[in-house]
């Protein structure tokens, strides 16, 4: 009986499973914003920035994962 031998960072691993939340994430925002210009559309202007500010948030967050993941995985 053989045991299989993980060598390696797992990091990378988790940083990828962790990845998961924010891609889902930033696809719920950009779908909102699409939903709401295609009902109305003279607001997409007003809208826009929210959706760059939520977008920024997300990735920060997902930067920040890897960040910590590297750092405190080793």
């Amino acid at each position: 009986m053989y045991l299989a031998e993980v060598t390696g960072s797992l990091s990378a691993v988790g940083y990828g499973l962790a990845a998961i939340g924010p891609g889902i994430g930033i696809g719920l925002v950009f779908s909102a914003y699409i939903q709401s210009t295609a009902r109305q559309p003279e607001s997409s202007r007003m809208t826009l920035p929210y959706v760059w500010i939520g977008f920024a948030i997300i990735e920060a967050l997902a930067l920040l994962g890897i960040a910590f993941g590297y750092a405190f995985g080793a």
